[in-house]
């Protein structure tokens, strides 16, 4: 081919695709501004919004959205969720109305309150599980593990570690979180987009479910009505109990800023106690808005297990509603504590 042809034709080709995607809109003629500089908030404070007008243009009216709901060009930010939040300004000027937008972020105006622990009793674990998930059921515990070839679903009498019932992932499949609902045992895996079902007296698996938006399998836990999954980064979901389809999410936050890899969750009093990767702490998680309400710093239980060469993380958070204790563990770790959790 003749080699000015070639050039002519990705000329071309390139022009179409430009214009394309253009969607036949053009520039906006406004600036969506608000009253912090770096369009960062604390959710005590109140958001104001201007438009500023460079081409000083007509404005008949002007309509804001915050994440798709009508707002005023002021409002309270108290009861809007943390994190990142994309505002709209709808224009209307000359008969034509254009949108506008801006990012802002929503911190928690309070700092996490430290909470420490008091150990009251020890168990057996066995020492070649990579816990990934916990949780209690009539007193009785349930056990996801993880690594390929090695993931399993456990139900455990905690107080001897013995394996009561066991169940092996096909080796494909790396084990994550786990929680029980309506008789059903839910659990996660990590990067293949699905989870797994079972009849929880039988641990037949009876169905499985795909993953939305949120991609990787990390923790899950649930309120009695609600589910909630993470996914290693600061987003939480919320699933509906019956189809497990996300259908909305939290992020979670401080007052300085996100806090990710989020991991094995649990439900305790109302709150998401939730397990950070690599970190040996759990946060206290509001779950209406995503902020860490709380932190405990359970890195010295590390040092009162077995060391050996696969000894991991903490990982592993379940409270037991019968003893309204609760019990943490690690990945590789020959120790379940029974815990009180203390506020200082």
């Amino acid at each position: 081919m003749n080699i000015f042809k070639y050039l002519t034709i990705i000329f071309l080709s390139t022009l179409l695709f430009a214009c394309g995607t253009n969607n036949g809109q053009k520039k906006s003629d406004f600036i969506l501004k608000t009253n912090s500089k770096n369009n960062t908030f604390l959710n005590n404070e109140s958001l104001s919004l201007t438009i500023e007008n460079p081409k000083n243009q007509p404005i008949d009216s002007v309509q804001y959205k915050l994440e798709n709901k009508k707002i005023g060009e002021s409002t309270s930010l108290i009861d809007i969720k943390l994190g990142k939040h994309t505002v709209e300004a709808i224009v209307y000027s000359n008969n034509e109305q254009q949108s506008v937008f801006q990012n802002i972020i929503i911190l928690n105006n309070e700092t996490p309150k430290i909470f420490t622990y008091k150990i009251i009793n020890e168990y057996p674990h066995d020492i070649t599980s990579y816990t990934q998930g916990l949780e209690f059921f009539n007193d009785t515990l349930y056990e996801s593990t993880g690594q390929y070839k090695e993931s399993k679903l456990r139900k455990i009498d905690f107080k001897t570690g013995k394996i009561l019932k066991n169940i092996n992932l096909a080796d494909e499949y790396f084990g994550e979180g786990l929680t029980i609902l309506n008789n059903k045992i839910l659990q996660l895996t990590w990067q293949k987009g699905i989870g797994f079902i079972y009849d929880l007296n039988t641990f037949e698996k009876i169905n499985s479910f795909k993953y939305g938006k949120s991609k990787e399998g990390w923790g899950l836990c649930n309120d009695g009505k609600i589910i909630y999954k993470s996914d290693g980064t600061e987003d939480i979901w919320i699933l509906n109990p019956e189809t497990l389809i996300e259908q909305d999410y939290i992020q979670v936050y401080t007052n300085k800023g996100p806090i990710k890899e989020i991991n094995e969750l649990e439900w305790i009093n109302g709150k998401i106690y939730a397990n950070r990767y690599q970190k040996d702490g759990v946060a206290i998680i509001n779950p209406k808005n995503g902020a860490v309400i709380g932190v405990i710093d359970f890195s010295p239980l590390k040092k009162l297990v077995t060391q050996h060469q696969g000894l991991d993380v903490l990982n592993g958070i379940a409270f037991n509603p019968k003893t309204k204790t609760v019990f943490v563990t690690g990945k590789r770790w020959d120790k379940l504590f029974e815990i009180e959790i203390i506020e200082n």
